[in-house]
């Protein structure tokens, strides 16, 4: 099967089906997407459309009842639990819209975890979360801890966690869902610098405002893709 070197995912003819007892539920029914290197895009659907189950599909946190995924050529289907540990640590950013901070640990410890996880120095690990951190207007608050930062502020943290390790996709999921307007514009300009250099963006959102300032949407209704 060929496959475009250029493409980070082709998802194709996706299905998840949840059941309980005799009753099934089919929250994606035969979703296809493909996302290229330096693609911008949102994902657009209301409450219960499937945005979450898909995300956690491309993320490499679920598996799909019928269907193909290839992630930066992978096919993740085939992957072994390790190998997809490895690819969420290697490949993937993910930017919560809960932000998922460790309370207990400052900014700047937060953002080194994925890359001590890697089994980086610790040293080189906390310079690169403080240059990452102080890039995105963070270097007088590396030793803050969540609970000392406000909403917008978390939300850079999260950021730079997401990027620090330079992975191929950033996967966002509601990211200004718990924001202020201002440090929700604040967060997209923040999304549009990191795709101006390179970074390839997904956002799973419900906001029309929000995915009207990303280069595609992709729109899901009932677990089902409509492009625009």
């Amino acid at each position: 099967m060929m496959l475009n070197e250029n493409c980070v995912i082709d998802a194709r003819q996706l299905v998840k089906i949840y059941r309980n007892g005799a009753e099934q539920l089919k929250v994606l029914d035969n979703v296809s997407i493909k996302v290229n290197k330096g693609d911008f895009i949102a994902i657009l659907g209301p409450s219960g459309s499937g945005k979450s189950t898909l995300m956690n599909i491309l993320g490499c946190l679920d598996t799909p009842t019928a269907g193909q995924y290839y992630l930066d050529g992978v096919d993740v289907l085939k992957a072994s639990d390790n190998e997809l540990a490895d690819m969420r640590n290697q490949k993937i950013g993910f930017i919560f819209q809960k932000f998922n901070l460790l309370p207990r640990l400052t900014a700047e410890q937060n953002v080194m975890l994925p890359l001590l996880y890697r089994g980086m120095a610790e040293e080189a690990a906390r310079q690169l979360a403080r240059e990452k951190l102080t890039i995105l207007g963070l270097g007088d608050r590396l030793q803050h801890r969540p609970n000392e930062l406000s909403g917008g502020q978390q939300q850079r943290v999260a950021i730079a966690r997401a990027i620090v390790g330079s992975p191929q996709l950033l996967l966002a999921d509601e990211p200004t869902g718990n924001l202020d307007s201002k440090s929700s514009g604040d967060a997209m300009e923040i999304f549009k610098e990191l795709n101006r250099r390179g970074n390839t963006i997904v956002i799973i959102t419900h906001d029309i405002e929000v995915a009207e300032q990303v280069k595609k949407i992709v729109y899901l209704r009932d677990g089902k893709i409509y492009e625009n």
